[in-house]
């Protein structure tokens, strides 16, 4: 049904699904999967974590982010973040992205 033997990496890049609807409630998420009709929740991290999926971003620039905000080793918290990218691939919530190099929100070039 949903890549689930991704291999995740720092360099891999994931996108945020669009087959799902979410909503901010506070500092929480909730997530509506619109393929299995399902609601997820996510704690404050895990919706900080959401909202740097909205657009494509690599494991490495998601863990990088997170240890700047919380008091948590980049160690520490890239195995539990691989561990619930994980979770979202099998759910369908996320996706492996096309993209190489997430930062560039623009292939367009001055000539």
């Amino acid at each position: 049904m949903y890549e689930t033997n991704a291999n995740l990496c720092s360099q891999t890049v994931l996108v945020a699904s669009k087959e799902q609807v979410h909503c901010e409630l506070g500092d929480e998420t909730a997530i509506l999967g619109l393929k299995n009709s399902v609601y997820y929740g996510l704690n404050p991290v895990g919706a900080r974590v959401w909202g740097l999926l909205q657009r494509p971003r690599s494991v490495g620039e998601i863990r990088d982010a997170i240890v700047t905000e919380y008091d948590v080793t980049a160690e520490r918290f890239e195995s539990d973040l691989i561990d619930l990218l994980q979770q979202m691939l099998r759910e369908g919530l996320v996706e492996l992205s096309r993209e190489t190099n997430a930062a560039p929100e623009s292939s367009a070039r001055e000539v």
